[in-house]
């Protein structure tokens, strides 16, 4: 049983995907035709930050026209860009998914789910209940500004490059080369496994 459920029009998480894509990715679902490999980034400092990210992975899996097919360990990091000790650490998370949404789409759901969590956008690097970041989509490169691929800052993150590495060795940042030599140049002093933690893949 997953913490969301995609049944009827009161799921404010089912809501940024237009009708037609619904439709569309509903279709493919079964056998999720010509599906794309997709890397998310999650991160949560407020509250139960274990419960919000598997709440976070299974609203994701609910997701018609989106399977999440691997789950990284658990680390935790200090915030990203403010004063040290300023806020709480991060719990940080990366899972892969296969999907049939496109890019636009795929961040419309992201948001949608940090606002089912009550993610308020009130500063840059501010505390948050969930942050859910397109990381790559398959091969594509793009410079929009709303929805930049790759992430413009996942090479020097050691909160996305170490889980995308424990759960995909052999990845490869478009545009930017191995995420193995990436988090080698980076290092992990940054970031702490927490062994003590887990994610459920969904069933």
């Amino acid at each position: 049983m997953t913490a969301f459920s995609t049944e009827g029009q009161s799921d404010p998480t089912v809501q940024p995907v237009p009708t037609a894509v619904v439709r569309q990715v509903d279709a493919a679902d079964v056998t999720l035709s010509n599906p794309k490999m997709a890397v998310i980034s999650l991160g949560s400092n407020l509250g139960n930050r274990l419960e919000t990210l598997q709440g976070a992975v299974d609203a994701l899996e609910d997701t018609p026209g989106l399977r999440v097919k691997a789950v990284s360990p658990v680390y935790e990091t200090e915030p990203w860009g403010v004063e040290a000790d300023s806020q709480p650490s991060y719990f940080n998370a990366v899972i892969l998914v296969k999907t049939t949404l496109p890019p636009a789409s795929l961040l419309e759901r992201g948001q949608a789910v940090e606002e089912a969590f009550d993610r308020v956008r009130e500063e840059r690097w501010g505390p948050r209940t969930i942050d859910v970041d397109i990381v790559a989509y398959a091969d594509v490169l793009s410079d929009d500004p709303v929805l930049t691929l790759p992430h413009p800052r996942a090479h020097e993150r050691a909160f996305v490059l170490a889980p995308w590495h424990d759960i995909d060795p052999e990845a490869q940042l478009p545009g930017a080369g191995p995420v193995a030599q990436l988090l080698a140049e980076v290092g992990r002093d940054s970031v702490l496994p927490r062994a003590d933690l887990e994610l459920r893949l969904p069933e």
